[in-house]
């Protein structure tokens, strides 16, 4: 899990995959320390922290070791496009860190890094396993959907709707970035904390 925080998603992955090992990647590492201790007391010996920067993993990651990549609720970065988790830059390290089958999971609050994603998807026609605007009333029936952090719920809560992406990377030579411009999510420049108005579109799966 990349931008873990806190460590509650990279605790709950390991405790429903027993046999598969999750390691919870963030740079800051007072906010670890609350997952680490999680992971002690519930006595999880398939769950590890790292403190590095992101830009960092490939010192860490042989080609092909890793199975799954999560993704969950990074900042969108709606003015910098290298620094977004889903961008030409970070997918290049996914591509080598990855499995032949590997996959990447998208959670997201934001319809502006969602949509960039599938632009991104699109664009390199990367594919798709996954894709819905609306994670919790889709019809998705998957035990990935009891896993909730303390802040997605109050997102949504708050009248936020999840967006999910699952997706694979083929061997794409020549990445390009989307050109298309996207709307900028409206709420961030008052804040997750204000409830949203009811939506008018109707969530759809795609």
């Amino acid at each position: 899990e990349l931008g873990c925080g806190k460590g509650e998603y990279t605790v709950a992955l390991a405790e429903l995959y027993p046999h598969k090992n999750v390691i919870g990647i963030d740079i800051k590492g007072a906010r670890m320390w609350t997952g680490a201790k999680a992971i002690q007391d519930k006595g999880l010996t398939n769950a590890v922290f790292l403190r590095t920067h992101i830009e960092y993993l490939s010192r860490f990651f042989a080609s092909g070791e890793v199975a799954e990549i999560w993704l969950t609720f990074p900042d969108p970065q709606m003015k910098k496009v290298r620094k977004r988790l889903t961008s030409t830059r970070f997918m290049q390290d996914y591509q080598r860190m990855l499995s032949p089958e590997g996959l990447i999971h998208l959670k997201t609050d934001s319809a502006f890094m969602y949509q960039y994603t599938r632009e991104m998807i699109m664009l390199n026609e990367l594919i798709v396993v996954h894709d819905t605007d609306d994670l919790y009333h889709c019809g998705w029936n998957d035990p990935l959907l009891a896993i909730k952090t303390f802040y997605e719920t109050q997102w949504l809560m708050r009248g936020l709707t999840i967006k999910y992406l699952q997706f694979r990377l083929p061997d794409v030579v020549d990445w390009k970035e989307p050109d298309t411009e996207i709307t900028p999510d409206p709420y961030r420049s008052f804040g997750r904390s204000a409830r949203l108005a009811p939506a008018t579109d109707t969530p759809s799966s795609h």
